[in-house]
């Protein structure tokens, strides 16, 4: 399996669970498996939704901070890869 950089943790909400996620190469789309990494991080997922502004995407492009679903606590500066077989 490779990875590929696509973003940064920009900020956590711990009572949604969602990380804040700039992306800044590729694209992100629903079903995607990531990788999110940091000094005290590190868990693989998949994601199950998007948001931009709390609206519903399929996508996200460079360029857009979305929101996203973790099942773990992550903090702000964490690298986020897609994970491709």
């Amino acid at each position: 399996m490779s990875e590929t950089k696509i973003g940064t943790v920009s900020n956590y909400f711990g009572h949604l669970s969602v990380a804040a996620v700039e992306i800044t190469d590729g694209e992100l789309r629903t079903g995607d498996m990531v990788h999110i990494k940091g000094h005290s991080t590190d868990f693989q997922q998949t994601v199950e939704s998007i948001q931009i502004e709390h609206e519903q995407v399929e996508v996200a492009k460079p360029g857009d901070s979305v929101g996203i679903q973790v099942i773990e606590k992550c903090r702000e500066h964490d690298e986020v890869y897609k994970v491709s077989e």
